[in-house]
């Protein structure tokens, strides 16, 4: 029999965190996530998010112990504003048992026709800044800090509950080696001088600050046209500024302005971090920090965490400008392998930007809906 409990305590968030860390504890390619990041992300104290979301969040048990896991998510942002019905959720996780999943979605299920809301969709987060979709192909290959990671009978038991595809996305890498600068040298420099533009090479995390709320509001410019996006509030700015820029290398972030100092494209870089995050295994303390410090500094490969162009200014070559940024940097601290985060597969116009340096798709993710 399957009981389903909703997690409400702080003992019960812990053991709603702690979980998969039991369900994929012999899983060499499964990254965990530092336990307290997580609490915060859940703690409406913390997290401005829950000033325009709710979420709730649900363990299930079989004979006394939890064997799976989900958050119910509502962003009323996107349901008010954007008028998007949608049920969202998401740290959905469970043992190959039908019943168990079953019984998970249906708690989301029922909060959604409770506020009326016309479909359910996940596995997605509170925000475009948070993780997004359920692992299809790419089980071979280690995780990120930014990506779930699943078990292969995870999209099984989306379909047979009567979920179908909403979106698709694909992860991709490439040797730094593929990067040839003829690509971008000479274009960059004459974008330079036709807009006017010039590129900002910072080295401390006090400079990157100034530029902050400016990138967060071209981020929410940029991207505003696609399908899944949900804006970025100024209060959200602020967590995501405490919650990401410490962990980000200052040299690793791309800044172009214009001739007034208007801020018309950016990228933020992380190294990936995902083998330092195994060693630390949820804990920042004791040694977990100094693994996370380490490949802060030595890491040779990189995940594009972020890209963004105003605008008035996408299709006119910007992108050049910051890929050449990178490149001197990557060069300098040689760099052997680029990744990136999940992108729409129907998202053309960054297929473009990518196209020169014959990017590898290694990861397929997805979303998944069913009309409620």
């Amino acid at each position: 029999m399957i009981t389903i409990k909703e997690a409400t305590s702080k003992k019960d968030l812990k053991a709603f965190v702690r979980f998969p860390f039991k369900l994929y504890q012999d899983s060499k390619n499964w990254v965990p996530p530092i336990i307290k990041q997580e609490l915060e992300t859940f703690n409406k104290e913390k997290n401005p998010i829950f000033k325009d979301a709710e979420a709730r969040f649900f363990l299930a048990y079989k004979a006394g112990e939890i064997v799976g896991r989900i958050a119910a998510i509502i962003n009323w942002l996107e349901v008010d504003k954007q008028g998007i019905k949608k049920m969202r959720f998401g740290w959905f996780d469970f043992i190959d048992d039908l019943e168990v999943s079953k019984a998970l979605l249906k708690s989301v299920e029922d909060i959604g026709r409770e506020q009326q809301l016309s479909y359910a969709e996940g596995p997605v987060g509170f925000s475009n800044l948070d993780k997004v979709g359920v692992m299809t192909e790419g089980f071979d290959h280690l995780g990120t800090m930014i990506t779930w990671y699943n078990h292969p009978y995870y999209i099984n038991h989306y379909t047979t509950h009567g979920y179908s595809i909403e979106k698709a996305y694909s992860e991709n890498k490439f040797p730094f080696e593929n990067v040839k600068p003829e690509f971008f040298k000479k274009a960059q420099e004459l974008i330079k001088r036709r807009y006017k533009l010039r590129a900002l090479n910072l080295t401390k995390t006090e400079e990157v600050m100034p530029y902050a709320d400016r990138m967060f509001d071209l981020f929410n410019e940029s991207y505003s046209s696609l399908s899944s996006f949900v804006e970025i509030t100024d209060i959200q700015k602020e967590y995501f500024k405490k919650k990401f820029i410490s962990f980000v290398n200052p040299e690793y972030i791309k800044f172009v302005v214009d001739e007034h100092d208007k801020l018309v494209g950016f990228a933020v870089v992380m190294p990936r971090f995902a083998s330092a995050l195994k060693k630390a295994n949820g804990k920042l303390f004791p040694f977990g920090f100094s693994h996370i410090l380490k490949a802060k500094k030595n890491s040779k490969d990189v995940i594009f965490y972020l890209i963004g162009i105003h605008p008035e200014y996408q299709n006119k070559g910007v992108h050049a400008v910051i890929f050449n940024e990178y490149y001197e940097t990557f060069k300098q601290k040689g760099i052997e392998t680029c990744y990136r985060t999940p992108e729409l597969e129907d998202n053309v116009a960054i297929k473009q930007i990518w196209k020169h340096f014959d990017p590898e798709i290694y990861v397929r993710r997805k979303t998944l809906r069913k009309d409620l």
